[in-house]
C-alpha cells in the first residue's frame, strides 16, 4: 500500500528549491465544446460491455462519458515545451509536463481552460534511493504449515491450512463450491506496479488461460507493467492465487486489467489523476469491480499538497469524486481504508471515503482486528470502514517465488474484492449498491457497525442467502383441492427443497414434500412446480413456504426460506374414495383396504395412455410419505406398493397425469 497507508510513517522526502520547482500540472477545462462523441453512437468511447452494464442496471450515458474535445487537446499539446500525461473525460482535464512557465501562461491564456494548476515537482522516474513507499507493509518471510499440501476438506479447492483459514473466515468456500470461482467476472486493478506477475507461481493459471486482458502504465504511460513495483503483483496474488495445498485466491476465474496508477517514488496529486484516468480505463473496457490498494492523506512529498481530514468526506478530492463516479457507472469499487491506525493520522484515506465506496479494513484470520488498520468514520460521518478482511499475515506471492505473508488494509482490499465479485457472479440481476448491502448486512456488526471494522467480517453464504430470498419468486393456483405451487430459484445439484405448508386456522407450517433440484454443479436459475392435496374441513387462506437448503453437509446444514405463496378453498376439502375424477370417468381403486400388510394393490383405469404419471401417498395433514413414478398404457393397470413404513392410520392416495389429477382414493393401514 502507499507511503500514507504504511504501518509506519516514512521520512518526508526533501527537495532543494531546483527540486521542488513544479512540473506536471492539471489543466481544467470549462465544456466539452467539440467532442467527437454522442450518446447516439457510444461505442466510438465505451466498449460493449460497458454500454451493456449500464443497459443491465438502467444507467443512462452522460456528459462525463463523453471524450473531452479533441480541439481543446490538440491546442494543449501544440504549445512549445509541453507534453500531454493523461486525459480524464470524467473530470474534463488534462496533465501536463512542462518546465516552461511561458507555457502555462499560454495555455493560461485559452478561452476553453477554467484553471491550470500544479500538482507534482519532481520528474517521473527519479526514485530516491531506498525509498518505497509500500516497503513498511511488513513482508514475513514463514508462516507454520505454510507447505502443506493435504486436502483438508471436500471442498472443490484444496486450499491448505493456512489459505482456508482466510477464506473459511467469510465462509467464502461456500460460493466456490457452488460453482462461483470468478468466471464472466472482470476485475481492474490500480496499484503501483505488477513486478514479474508473468512468471510468478500464483499466476501462472491465470496467465495460461489468458485472465490477464490488458495492462497499462498510466506513470509512464506504456503497456507494460511487469518491471516496475510488485506490491500490485501481491494485491494480485489474492485475487486470482491457485497453488493447490497451498494458496488459493478469492476469484480464481476472473479475468483483470492491471493499471500502474501509482508512482511509487513519491507522493504527489498527479497520481491521485492517474487514479481518476485508471478508474476511467475500467469503466471503459468493461469492468465489473474495481480492487484498489492506494490512498492519499497527510504524507505528500511536498507538504503544500497535503490533505487534511475534513477533506476525507467523499467529495473533495478528485480521486474520492471519481471512485463515486464509478460506482455511479455501475462498478463495485473496492479500496483499502488505510494502515494509519497507530500514527497521529489515524483516519482513513481517500478515496476510502466516497459514499460508495467499500472501504475495507484488516483483521487476522481470527477476526482480530490489526492495530495498523485505519479509524474510520470519514469527515462527513459516513461509517468507515464499510467491512473487513484478512490483512494480517494475509497470504501474498513473494517477489521470490514463495508464498509470504503481508500485513495491511492493502491485502484486506482484495480479499475482499475477490470475494465480492463470486457474489456479484451468482446475482448479475442486482447492482452494484445491491451487493454491497448484502454483505454488509452479513456482516458481524451488521446491527451496532463501529470505525474498526465498519459493518463487520461478512458471511458470504449469509449474504448469498439473503440475495437468493430477494431473486426467488414463487406463485399459487387451486382446482378442486389440488394446489400447484410454481416456483423460481437458483442452485446446483447438491441442493434440494422442502415444502411446508399451513392450512385455515393452523399456526405452524408443516413439510408436505420434496424436490430435488435440477442437475449442475454450476449455481443456475431453474423452474420448478410442486402439486399439494388439500385436506381441511375449514376454508381459508392455505399458506405454501418454500425451503431451499442450500448447504446439505450435516455439520454446515443451511435452510433458506426463499419465498411464500398463498392459495385460498372457498369450502372445505375433503378426500372422497375416488374424489376429484376427471371429466374421463377414471377409476382409482385400492386392494385390500383396509390393509394390514406391507403391500398394497393400487388399481388405475383409463380410457387414454398415461406416460407420465407420477403417484403420491399422503397422510391425513397433507405430507407427502411415499412417491412413485410410473406410466401405463390405455385400460386397467395395477400397481403394488410398498407401504411397510407407513404407520398404522388413514392415508389418500394421489395420481396425476403429468400436473392434472386423473384421480384419489383413501386408504386405512391396520
Amino acid at each position: 500500500m502507499k507511503k500514507c497507508l504504511l504501518l509506519f510513517l516514512l521520512s518526508a522526502f526533501v527537495f532543494n528549491e531546483a527540486e521542488a520547482q513544479f512540473t506536471r500540472y492539471v489543466v481544467k477545462l470549462k465544456n466539452k465544446g467539440g467532442t467527437t462523441g454522442t450518446f447516439t453512437n457510444p461505442l466510438a468511447y465505451l466498449s460493449q460491455r460497458a454500454i451493456d452494464r449500464r443497459t443491465r442496471y438502467g444507467i443512462a450515458i452522460d456528459s462525463t462519458d463523453l471524450p473531452v474535445s479533441l480541439t481543446y487537446l490538440n491546442q494543449v499539446k501544440a504549445v512549445a515545451n509541453v507534453t500531454v500525461l493523461n486525459v480524464s473525460k470524467w473530470l474534463n482535464s488534462i496533465s501536463i509536463q512542462t518546465s516552461d512557465a511561458n507555457a502555462i501562461t499560454t495555455i493560461n491564456g485559452f478561452a476553453f481552460v477554467q484553471s491550470v494548476n500544479s500538482i507534482a515537482a519532481k520528474p517521473v522516474g527519479i526514485e530516491p534511493a531506498g525509498k518505497n513507499k509500500f516497503e513498511l507493509e511488513n513482508i514475513e518471510r514463514e508462516l507454520p504449515q505454510l507447505q502443506n499440501t493435504q486436502r483438508l476438506t471436500a471442498d472443490f479447492f484444496n486450499y491448505g491450512t493456512n489459505s482456508y483459514n482466510e477464506i473459511h473466515l467469510h465462509n467464502g468456500e461456500f460460493l466456490h463450491n457452488i460453482g462461483l470461482r470468478g468466471q464472466g467476472m472482470v476485475i481492474s486493478m490500480l496499484d503501483g506496479g505488477f513486478f514479474n506477475y508473468l512468471t510468478l507461481d500464483a499466476m501462472d493459471s491465470a496467465v495460461a488461460n489468458g485472465q490477464i486482458l490488458s495492462t497499462w502504465d498510466f506513470v509512464a504511460r506504456h503497456a507494460s507493467v511487469v518491471e516496475d513495483n510488485s506490491h500490485g503483483m501481491q494485491c494480485l496474488s489474492t485475487i486470482v492465487a491457485n497453488i493447490p495445498g497451498q494458496f488459493i485466491g478469492k476469484a480464481p476465474k476472473a479475468a483483470f486489467h492491471l493499471f500502474r496508477t501509482e508512482d511509487v517514488a513519491t507522493e504527489y496529486p498527479i497520481e491521485e489523476h492517474n487514479w481518476v484516468c485508471g478508474a476511467e480505463r475500467a469503466d471503459s473496457s468493461g469492468s465489473d469491480i474495481i480492487s484498489s490498494s492506494l490512498g492519499y492523506a497527510d504524507q505528500m512529498s511536498n507538504a503544500v499538497f497535503n490533505h487534511t481530514y475534513a477533506d476525507m468526506n467523499g467529495n473533495t478530492l478528485m480521486c474520492s469524486i471519481a471512485a463515486d463516479l464509478a460506482a455511479k457507472k455501475g462498478i463495485l469499487v473496492f479500496n483499502a481504508n488505510g494502515n494509519e491506525g497507530g500514527s497521529s493520522w489515524n483516519f482513513l484515506i481517500s478515496p476510502a471515503d466516497g459514499d460508495s465506496v467499500v472501504a475495507v479494513g484488516a483483521v487476522n484470520s481470527a477476526g482480530a482486528v490489526g492495530g495498523f488498520s485505519s479509524y474510520g468514520p470519514s469527515s462527513d460521518g459516513q461509517i468507515k470502514p464499510d467491512l473487513a478482511s484478512v490483512g494480517v499475515s494475509a497470504l501474498i506471492q513473494g517477489t521470490g517465488n514463495t508464498v509470504v505473508a503481508g500485513n495491511g488494509t492493502s491485502f484486506a482490499c482484495p480479499n475482499m474484492a475477490g470475494l465480492g465479485t463470486c457474489l456479484w457472479q451468482a446475482f448479475p440481476e442486482f447492482n452494484n449498491m445491491k451487493i454491497l448491502k448484502a454483505m454488509q448486512q452479513a456482516g458481524t456488526r451488521a446491527s451496532n457497525p463501529d470505525d474498526r471494522v465498519g459493518y463487520g467480517i461478512p458471511n458470504m453464504k449469509t449474504a448469498f442467502a439473503n440475495l437468493l430470498k430477494d431473486f426467488a419468486t414463487s406463485s399459487a393456483t387451486v382446482n378442486a383441492c389440488n394446489a400447484t405451487i410454481n416456483w423460481t430459484s437458483k442452485d446446483v445439484r447438491a441442493m434440494h427443497y422442502i415444502i411446508e405448508r399451513k392450512l385455515p386456522g393452523e399456526v405452524n407450517y408443516t413439510p408436505v414434500g420434496q424436490l430435488p433440484p435440477a442437475t449442475g454443479d454450476i449455481l443456475a436459475i431453474h423452474n420448478y412446480q410442486f402439486n399439494n392435496v388439500i385436506i381441511s374441513p375449514t376454508p381459508g387462506t392455505v399458506s405454501y413456504r418454500i425451503g431451499q437448503v442450500i448447504d446439505t453437509a450435516l455439520a454446515t446444514l443451511t435452510l433458506v426460506y426463499i419465498d411464500t405463496a398463498n392459495v385460498t378453498i372457498t369450502s372445505g376439502c375433503f378426500a372422497t374414495g375416488t374424489g376429484n375424477v376427471d371429466p374421463d370417468k377414471v377409476a382409482v381403486t385400492v386392494q385390500p383396504n383396509p390393509v394390514s400388510g406391507t403391500t398394497l394393490t393400487l388399481i388405475i383405469e383409463t380410457p387414454y395412455a398415461v406416460t407420465n404419471m407420477p403417484i403420491g401417498v399422503y397422510d391425513s395433514k397433507g405430507r407427502l410419505m411415499i412417491q412413485v413414478n410410473s406410466s401405463k398404457g390405455t385400460g386397467k393397470k395395477t400397481i403394488d406398493l410398498d407401504i411397510q413404513r407407513l404407520a398404522t392410520g388413514k392415508y389418500y392416495i394421489k395420481v396425476l397425469n403429468g400436473v392434472k389429477t386423473i384421480g384419489t382414493a383413501e386408504l386405512l393401514k391396520l
